[in-house]
């Protein structure tokens, strides 16, 4: 049976989105999906990297992450909680993260599990990434809510658009083949609601804790964001003149008014 790996990143499994992450496990196992989960900040997770996790490497010699997790991964030396999330990864067929947006950004634990559990020399390297990357086929679905409403969250909105606020987070999950749902974002999630606009949340909360189900038994036909494949760029690392655009941070030659 499949395998699917959660994610929260939020401070209190009581919140909103913790249970939103509760209802993905518990449509995952009315599927009969084996159910993996990383709840960072119950955890602990230590999301800084840094030399202090390398026994081996040398004081005298100023840290390079890159070089310290290929090596840990040559020589089965790999900080224990790094190697616990490097498993559940490998293991998953897919990938439910869960989070909030915060200062136009997931939470910092998000980025630090990146930026460790994706260790360079086990999950990637320079031959294994994007087309090439070791978890093509394998699909991830990022869960966000954001404080603004939806309209400010709109391309046009005063927030910034959240696609763009998720692109980057989107991207880093491409880098290792993964293919990358579009997300599912919920807005006006904060405490500061009161009366009918607290009544109004509330049910909307309700609605989409209750929409999980169809939303994981759905997930195979979801529908998929898109990003440039590796031929669309050119020896410099390019994006080719014939080839297409899929998003503002990858574009060709900047026009008057951009």
């Amino acid at each position: 049976m499949p395998t699917t790996l959660i994610v929260l990143a939020h401070p209190d499994r009581r919140s909103f989105n913790g249970a939103w992450s509760d209802a993905t496990e518990a449509a995952a196992r009315a599927q009969e999906h084996t159910v993996l989960r990383s709840d960072l900040c119950q955890m602990g997770f230590d999301p800084v990297e840094r030399a202090a996790h390398y026994a081996d490497w040398p004081d005298a010699t100023h840290f390079d992450p890159l070089k310290a997790q290929e090596g840990a991964a040559d020589t089965a030396t790999t900080p224990a909680d790094v190697a616990a999330e490097v498993a559940k990864i490998s293991q998953a067929d897919r990938i439910i993260l869960h989070f909030p947006l915060w200062w136009f950004a997931p939470p910092a634990i998000l980025k630090g599990w990146f930026d460790r559990a994706f260790q360079h020399g086990a999950l990637h390297d320079v031959d294994r990434r994007f087309d090439t990357g070791l978890f093509r086929g394998k699909r991830v679905l990022m869960c966000a809510t954001t404080g603004s409403r939806a309209e400010e969250s709109a391309h046009n909105g005063k927030e910034g658009d959240v696609r763009l606020l998720l692109w980057p987070t989107a991207y880093t999950l491409r880098y290792l083949g993964f293919d990358v749902l579009e997300p599912v974002v919920v807005h006006g999630v904060h405490g500061y609601h009161r009366g009918d606009r607290k009544t109004e949340l509330t049910a909307r909360l309700a609605a989409t804790l209750a929409a999980q189900h169809n939303v994981i038994a759905g997930f195979d036909t979801h529908p998929l964001l898109t990003f440039n494949r590796d031929d669309d760029f050119d020896d410099q690392g390019q994006l080719r003149p014939d080839r297409p655009s899929y998003s503002p941070f990858i574009r060709h030659a900047d026009t008057p008014g951009d």
